[in-house]
């Protein structure tokens, strides 16, 4: 066999599928500074003028870290502070933070136009509990300290389906043990996707992790029960289930 033809063999897609298995240390992702932007756009410039107290570039955001409550927000230690990891147009993101005047929220995007449709969604509502920065999840560890955050969300991240990237899924057991430390006890992990095969390959590396599962359904919608009623559907999730297609979800409990 060629070694062309080794590297298509179902073995090869199986290593590629194990990469966390094998892979200690996540490789830093290349962002671009906002700061250098050829172009700048509306949103970039929203970033760091209009929204900047409240909106953090991939440069300002980690100076923060260990201090979102006393420096962004200026509240006592023991407020929850939340955490969404790929807020996309921020409409959940907005939802929390309204629902959860109590709650702090702290939004992560990478692309502006939704970085920023997220915070304004926020502010227009008057929201004074919630924050977002353009950053990376793969570089979640120099955002957070450990023991500083409470709930987590990640909704329909990226599933990156195609063989050869599975290595640049957000729920993989690196940053799943990150953010068990990040989180403080009795603090949950909320994951849900549309993707039938990024959601039965998260479940191998949760179980590699520290975490307890509280509840997993491959149809959220299928049954009545209080995390379908408590679930916050988005404009793309509707979109998703009026085609039929089955809502998978998982909750993670930091015990």
């Amino acid at each position: 066999m060629s070694e062309t033809a080794a590297q298509n063999t179902p073995k090869s897609r199986q290593e590629k599928d194990d990469y966390f298995k094998t892979v200690k240390v996540l490789k830093r992702p290349e962002v671009n500074l906002t700061r250098t932007l050829p172009r700048p756009t509306e949103y970039s410039l929203a970033l760091d003028n209009e929204y900047k107290d409240i909106a953090f570039n991939e440069e300002r955001a980690p100076e923060n870290k260990g201090q979102w409550r006393s420096k962004v927000f200026k509240v006592n230690e023991e407020m929850p502070l939340d955490v969404e990891i790929g807020t996309g147009a921020g409409n959940h993101f907005a939802h929390w933070a309204i629902k959860h005047p109590e709650r702090l929220l702290v939004g992560l995007e990478l692309k502006y136009k939704p970085l920023i449709q997220s915070i304004r969604r926020a502010k227009v509502a008057s929201c004074k509990n919630a924050a977002i920065c353009r950053y990376h999840a793969f570089n979640l560890d120099l955002l957070f300290d450990k023991g500083e955050v409470n709930n987590v969300f990640i909704h329909f991240p990226d599933p990156w389906t195609s063989p050869y990237k599975p290595k640049n899924r957000v729920v993989n057991r690196i940053i799943l043990d990150w953010i068990y430390e990040m989180q403080r006890p009795g603090s949950f992990l909320d994951f849900k996707t549309d993707s039938r095969e990024y959601f039965l390959w998260a479940l191998e590396e949760i179980k590699a992790s520290k975490y307890k599962v509280e509840f997993q359904t491959l149809n959220l919608y299928s049954e009545n029960n209080k995390y379908k009623e408590e679930n916050f559907a988005t404009g793309f999730e509707k979109i998703f289930t009026k085609q039929g297609i089955e809502i998978n979800y998982i909750r993670l409990v930091k015990e």
